[in-house]
């Protein structure tokens, strides 16, 4: 077991899983002399050169349909979107080829290939370089879209997207990359399609992802000290959607709050509400509220854009609102 940070969790995988198995190599912008533009990759391209670390143009929906090529030939790329932002410039390539083409070759010919990409805002990026849209990808079947919040987790879900057959869209949150976190010597790939039910309660439930689990894990710490059992569930895996553990907590502790570093309009929130009204409706003793981000582009100013992205201190809020509103508090 070693501490390690989520940026180093990540090139740790990347490298065991080139070392495991030599269809798998890198592209993307800058990844190989610059080592990357978070330094996910550094090192890479030393050690295994540039036939498995390939520096690509700045050229998204190329160098993603090369990739989709190779995958469909055999070979396991893992490509870097520098950020989620830039991934909008290949849509066509990931959502009517990538996502398509084992449904459209019946079942012939897989896609077994990851776009690793990072979002969020509070890095003062601007409006056009701190969304989280995430949503577009989610709502699409063919793809697998994962979240992971914590080092180990981005490891164990690393190396799972990396040997599934099924092109995957692996996020990673800027926020998240000098997070530390315990990382087991040996990691298990996790099980795409399940959540994790991080903190046991039976007060409320805090359904989150990405950096906002974090948020939520940090929220139910804080929460215990006055007394208040939260249980959190880290989704983890946006598509396909652990439902059955959603409406399973839900159903043990009566109510729900959603957090999400998005929109509230139409977002991942929404899909998980309807999915709680579905299937624990008669266990609620409140509506289920959500917290999301103002629904503005969002500020270049640093107060500004603080302001407008969820926090801590909103998603304590609306759990004493829920419970206030429950009556038993």
């Amino acid at each position: 077991m070693a501490t390690v940070t989520y940026r180093q969790a990540l090139r740790d995988t990347l490298r065991a899983e080139m070392l495991r198995d030599e269809d798998v190599f890198l592209m993307g912008e800058e990844i190989g002399v610059f080592e990357g533009s978070y330094k996910i990759t550094e090192g890479l391209l030393k050690e295994f050169g540039p036939r498995r670390v390939r520096d690509t143009p700045i050229a998204e929906e190329g160098f993603v349909g090369a990739a989709i090529g190779a995958a469909m030939l055999g070979l396991r790329p893992v490509v870097e979107i520098m950020t989620i932002n830039f991934s909008l410039l290949a849509l066509d390539q990931i959502v009517n080829h990538a996502a398509k083409i084992y449904g459209m070759f019946g079942g012939q010919c897989s896609v077994p290939m990851v776009i690793r990409t990072p979002g969020g805002g509070g890095q003062q990026l601007g409006a056009t370089h701190s969304q989280n849209v995430e949503l577009f990808y989610s709502f699409i079947p063919g793809l697998k879209v994962l979240a992971p919040s914590t080092p180990a987790e981005a490891s164990a879900m690393l190396k799972a997207a990396i040997r599934d057959d099924d092109p995957v869209l692996f996020l990673e949150n800027l926020a998240l990359y000098n997070t530390k976190g315990e990382v087991p010597d040996e990691v298990a790939p996790a099980e795409i399609g399940r959540a994790a039910v991080t903190r046991e309660g039976a007060d409320i439930t805090l359904i989150a992802y990405s950096r906002m689990a974090r948020v939520a894990a940090e929220v139910a710490e804080k929460l215990a000290a006055d007394g208040v059992s939260a249980e959190v569930v880290d989704l983890r895996s946006l598509r396909p959607l652990d439902r059955e553990t959603i409406v399973a907590s839900v159903r043990r502790t009566g109510c729900a709050v959603i957090a999400e570093d998005d929109w509230l309009t139409y977002g991942i929130g929404a899909e998980i509400a309807a999915t709680i009204q579905e299937g624990a409706f008669d266990w609620l003793d409140a509506p289920v509220r959500r917290v999301a981000m103002a629904e503005v582009p969002l500020p270049y100013s640093k107060p500004l854009e603080l302001a407008a992205l969820p926090s801590a201190e909103s998603l304590v809020t609306a759990v004493r609102d829920t419970l206030a509103a429950t009556g038993r508090r």
